[in-house]
């Protein structure tokens, strides 16, 4: 017979404390008092037979038995909250809480587009946003701790499933003085010469941009090893400033991401495929359905 179950508040305050590292900081994200969530800590220890963590003047430092009961702990209440949405979801899918994962490359160019149109048809969501790269976006996924992540596609990880939204292609862009900005299409192996200036790497537009360039030119990868953007705001400025010319992506620019800068855009003919935005998730998620749905009303939105 199992004695005395941990409680769920009791889990949260260790989740809390191994993520902030003090009792203090723990307690203000629990929306406790300290006191209360030492208690709670205690009471846990109590049940649980074992101390899990060490106090000291560095903070709290969980013990090997603390960081497997977190670890523990994280899945019963990542499983808990399952329930709650699933038991919404049958009655009102996306509404309450959804949390979900944008690349930066995405973020300030689909989003304006999108969120007025979530807001309307879906009043009741409650959508939190983190901007991250791919590999983060996708361990949190992973972790639970995202419901759903916009990402560019293909991006093959165990695990995670995805269903694509918006075919995106590239467009060259350099200053108006640039030879090839005299012609009014381009063709991929027009780049054979070409050390374009692309984002820095971890960013996954970064590896699309350099697939076209090795298209044009296998023997090697055409992109300027002494720059490198941290923001695709940041490479039309370099592109601006005469540092060199770059790919863009046609959903950016159509955003106004290239507006007043004067700067000549081209696409290719015929078109080159940049990338495609898609919706992830994690497989066997509780949420897949909504996450389904996200993505359909993505779709709808950009047809607008």
């Amino acid at each position: 017979m199992v004695g005395h179950l941990p409680t769920l508040r009791q889990l949260t305050f260790l989740s809390a404390l191994a993520e902030h590292g003090s009792f203090s900081r723990a307690a203000e994200a629990a929306h406790v008092t300290q006191p209360t969530l030492s208690a709670g800590i205690k009471e846990l220890e109590t049940i649980l037979g074992a101390t899990l963590v060490e106090r000291g003047a560095r903070g709290a430092v969980l013990t090997p038995a603390g960081e497997a009961a977190v670890a523990r702990a994280r899945i019963v209440l990542t499983e808990a909250e399952d329930l709650v949405h699933v038991a919404r979801a049958a009655g009102e899918p996306l509404s309450g809480p959804f949390r979900l994962g944008v690349i930066p490359t995405i973020a300030p160019f689909l989003l304006p587009k999108v969120l007025p149109s979530l807001r309307t048809h879906y009043p009741k969501l409650e959508l939190f946003l983190r901007e991250d790269l791919t590999h983060r976006l996708v361990d949190a996924l992973k972790d639970r701790r995202l419901d759903a992540a916009l990402i560019a596609l293909p991006y093959d990880a165990p695990g995670i499933e995805t269903t694509g939204v918006l075919e995106d292609e590239f467009l060259f862009a350099a200053t108006p003085d640039h030879p090839l900005a005299k012609r009014d299409t381009l063709s991929p192996d027009m780049l054979a010469d070409e050390q374009l200036l692309l984002l820095e790497d971890g960013h996954c537009l970064r590896d699309h941009a350099l697939a076209v360039c090795s298209a044009s030119r296998p023997d090697t990868h055409d992109a300027r090893s002494d720059f490198a953007a941290t923001s695709l705001h940041t490479l039309v400025q370099m592109v601006k400033s005469g540092l060199g010319a770059t790919l863009l992506p046609k959903l950016a620019i159509d955003a106004g991401l290239a507006d007043r800068l004067d700067l000549a855009i081209r696409p290719f003919d015929p078109p080159v495929a940049g990338r495609e935005i898609g919706v992830a998730w994690r497989k066997g998620s509780a949420r897949e359905h909504e996450a389904r749905m996200l993505a359909d009303a993505v779709r709808e939105a950009l047809k607008g």
